[in-house]
């Protein structure tokens, strides 16, 4: 089982680093409603450091997301803009995956989607003779 280490979050995400601005208790917060999406206990196809990883991806996306809340913004991916006049464009979030959409609102949430991604390729074959298993 894996567990928040502060200063470890602190140095992968220097941006996270003024304990001012972030206070230990939000980072906990936040890395504890991480292992809601992604489980602390080490197990399954995303393992060892990859799932560690993967949740302070994930502890960092949420805290991005909430600065982006909190400035009064909508954390929405921009497609165009202009200035004169002031228009944005907001790309609608895709009908059939809203996780990914969610995931790419932040920089951190695309590099998790990525190492989510790289972690769940492939597959293992597993039945017969020792012959017969094979990744597929």
């Amino acid at each position: 089982m894996f567990t928040l280490n502060i200063a470890t979050f602190r140095a992968l995400f220097p941006l996270y680093s003024n304990e001012t601005t972030y206070p230990d208790a939000l980072i906990t917060m936040n890395w504890d409603t991480a292992t809601l999406y992604i489980s602390a206990d080490d197990y399954g196809w995303l393992s060892g450091t990859s799932r560690e990883r993967s949740i302070y991806l994930m502890a960092a996306h949420i805290t991005a997301l909430s600065d982006i809340i909190s400035s009064g913004q909508n954390p929405s991916l921009v497609s165009a803009s202009s200035i004169d006049k002031i228009s944005v464009t907001l790309v609608p979030p895709p009908v059939k995956n809203q996780f990914h959409w969610w995931l790419s609102t932040t920089p951190y949430g695309a590099q998790l989607l990525a190492l989510l991604k790289m972690s769940a390729v492939g597959g293992m074959y597993v039945g017969g003779s020792a012959e017969r298993s094979a990744f597929r």
